[in-house]
């Protein structure tokens, strides 16, 4: 009888590896989900940004031609 408490013990390691490339694959996905999130955040601040500096440049564009037209 003890022989078959020994049993129960392989049979649960056979399923945790059974599982296990199901539970990596799960984590991966996740991880490249929040990989691109991360990204598309980045992105949209990065535009903003670069919005903004272009309207200074602008700006100080206009600045230096109206003052070199004086």
């Amino acid at each position: 009888m003890s022989s078959g408490h020994s049993f129960f013990a392989s049979q649960g390691l056979f399923v945790l590896f059974s599982f296990l490339p199901i539970i990596v694959y799960l984590v991966l996905i996740v991880l490249g989900i929040l990989f691109v999130i991360k990204v598309i955040k980045f992105m949209n601040e990065k535009t903003k940004l670069d919005r903004e500096r272009n309207e200074k440049l602008d700006e100080l564009l206009k600045a230096i031609s109206k003052n070199n037209e004086i």
